[in-house]
């Protein structure tokens, strides 16, 4: 597990991370979410309607890592969505994959703000 996991498995365990697309998009609208991150191998449809969402209120996001990945760092089954509600941990999860894709560790992923 890399970096980028690590930081969001313990915002998970911080209470700082939220999963699933209702969730997320009320935490969109509410203004409370501080980074989107968009699975790479999600759907179509569920990326256009995200990222849509999030362009519209503002909130940065980025498409990048796998569903399975985000799934088991949470210890939960697979989550094509993850909001992330401290200015801190979204931050901190910037920064480490800014590196990974600056390092060309895993391609793909960009930020959109």
């Amino acid at each position: 597990m890399n970096k980028v996991y690590s930081m969001i498995s313990l915002a998970n365990k911080a209470g700082k991370l939220v999963t699933g697309e209702e969730g997320v998009r009320n935490l969109i609208r509410s203004s409370k979410l501080k980074l989107l991150i968009i699975s790479e191998d999600a759907s179509d449809n569920t990326k256009k309607r995200m990222s849509n969402s999030a362009a519209f209120y503002k909130v940065p996001y980025i498409v990048w890592g796998l569903k399975n990945e985000f799934g088991s760092c949470i210890g939960k089954s697979e989550r094509s969505v993850l909001g992330v509600t401290d200015e801190n941990f979204s931050n901190g999860i910037k920064v480490k994959i800014l590196d990974i894709v600056r390092k060309n560790e895993r391609p793909g992923g960009g930020f959109i703000e």
